[in-house]
């Protein structure tokens, strides 16, 4: 990654993904799209122990349980790095359930590690974990009403561009931050290739915003010790998730496409200083001024601390 990439990143990040920025947002958000009922429908949601997931399944929950008081919630313990059970709890899941809506969760290890298959922990979790799991349930999901996979990416993916050559990092010098950016980079390019190729399934990847999470504190403490009194709740950070699942007005959007406060953002596609120049173009002016951008992200740190 680029300094400047990150620069622009970190400045896009202090504009759109804080708490601050949600709460603004939240102003516009329309109210009815979450007065839905989800009784006879199955969700799935991976990570619903905590943070984000443990809060889009509750959340979801509520919408049912004035027919279904929690004898209908189900917890499955599972190791998304490990596939081999991954696909083996799909095929259960699938003789026990017929119908489905599904996805969350996610990991960064910030140290080289492999699972005992051999592969590297973190794109076995985020992005293998969730490609056999997806791809096992999809008969199952074309058969439901209303089938949707909402996949949670993060805005970091922004500062990578696929490297379709180097997928688990074996090439390159190993950093768990950037890792999983490429992870979360991968997800959306595995949505946008499930839309094309499942029309009948509504796919879409979001990002969070920054959120105080357990996995934010452990996986960056420096970044969450210096963004802690900006980072959004959890449960924030998991109303798009939810907005996503149940509302009608996400599944008249496009399929494939990646969220951010409930807005589809086409720019993703391809994050390259060319396309930044159209959203931050006071910041391209400097691209070779590397000096001069670090200069100004100290401004901006006491600016905003």
């Amino acid at each position: 990654m680029s300094l400047y990439r990150n620069i622009v990143w970190f400045i896009k990040g202090m504009q759109e993904y804080t708490r601050g920025r949600y709460e603004t947002a939240s102003k516009s958000f329309v109210t009815k799209d979450l007065d839905v009922s989800v009784v006879g429908r199955s969700f799935m949601i991976t990570g619903a122990n905590s943070g984000i997931g443990k809060e889009a399944a509750m959340a979801i929950a509520k919408k049912g349980l004035y027919l279904s008081p929690f004898q209908m919630i189900y917890v499955h313990l599972l190791d998304l790095s490990e596939t081999r059970k991954v696909w083996e709890f799909a095929e259960a899941f699938k003789r026990e359930h017929p119908t489905l809506n599904i996805n969350n969760a996610g990991c960064m290890v910030n140290q080289r590690e492999l699972t005992s298959d051999g592969l590297e922990k973190n794109f076995a979790t985020n992005t293998l974990g969730v490609y056999v799991l997806t791809k096992c349930l999809i008969p199952l999901l074309e058969k439901s009403r209303d089938p949707r996979v909402i996949t949670v990416s993060s805005g970091g993916m922004l500062v990578q561009q696929l490297n379709s050559a180097d997928l688990q990092t074996e090439r390159t010098a190993f950093d768990g931050t950037m890792v999983y950016a490429q992870n979360k980079r991968q997800q959306v390019v595995m949505t946008e290739v499930w839309a094309k190729a499942h029309p009948k399934i509504h796919f879409s990847v979001m990002h969070p915003g920054w959120a105080d999470t357990a996995a934010v504190a452990t996986a960056m403490p420096q970044f969450y010790q210096m963004m802690r009194d900006r980072l959004r709740t959890a449960e924030q950070g998991a109303d798009t998730v939810v907005w996503l699942a149940v509302s009608s007005a996400a599944k008249a959007t496009a399929s494939g496409l990646f969220f951010q406060g409930k807005h589809a953002l086409t720019f993703f596609r391809s994050p390259s200083p060319k396309t930044l120049a159209t959203l931050y173009p006071s910041a391209i002016n400097m691209h070779n001024c590397h000096i001069i951008l670090l200069f100004i992200i100290i401004l901006l740190l006491f600016y905003y601390y």
